[in-house]
């Protein structure tokens, strides 16, 4: 399970432990999100979840702090890309940018890709003293037997994703 802020890179790795393991990478917005921009309702929600977790083996990113049960219950590691600011924000932004009107694959189907100034001065700028706070927390009260992966760079990632077993296809 990867959990961070937003333009972190969660998507990103989920997808290479995915290929280097050859396990299925899941994206929880994919499970959230309808055909343009419509939340799915909680029930929903949550047994999309519990069925995509119902697997022998994946990886999955996003935070949804409010359905960790369905995901913990089924781990062996958390991953936190604890990235600074400096690296996650202009990350989100420029995959806004980069991606505008399309619709990327971590996204739910319908869904394309918009720039919306509120997202990233309420969600992604406070970020470090909203959302991280709660992430630390769930960090440090993990489990018994779930492994604590934390990554605080670019480079940690690459090394770790570079130290997994399997080969990647680039």
């Amino acid at each position: 399970m990867i959990v961070g802020p937003s333009g972190s890179g969660k998507s990103t790795l989920a997808r290479a432990i995915g290929q280097r393991l050859g396990i299925p990478a899941m994206h929880l917005d994919v499970l959230f999100w309808q055909p343009g921009w419509v939340e799915s309702d909680e029930p929903t929600f949550r047994a999309r979840i519990a069925a995509a977790a119902a697997g022998d083996s994946w990886v999955i990113d996003g935070n949804y702090s409010r359905h960790m049960d369905l995901r913990l219950a089924r781990v062996e590691a958390v991953i936190f890309l604890d990235l600074p600011r400096s690296t996650y924000f202009p990350s989100a932004v420029w995959r806004s940018l980069r991606n505008l009107g399309r619709q990327r694959v971590d996204i739910g189907a319908g869904c394309r890709e918009r720039f919306e100034w509120a997202f990233f001065r309420d969600w992604v700028w406070p970020y470090p003293t909203k959302g991280r706070p709660k992430t630390v927390a769930l960090m440090a009260n993990l489990p018994p037997g779930v492994r604590s992966i934390t990554l605080t760079s670019r480079w940690a990632v690459n090394v770790f994703v570079e130290g997994l077993p399997g080969t990647l296809r680039r």
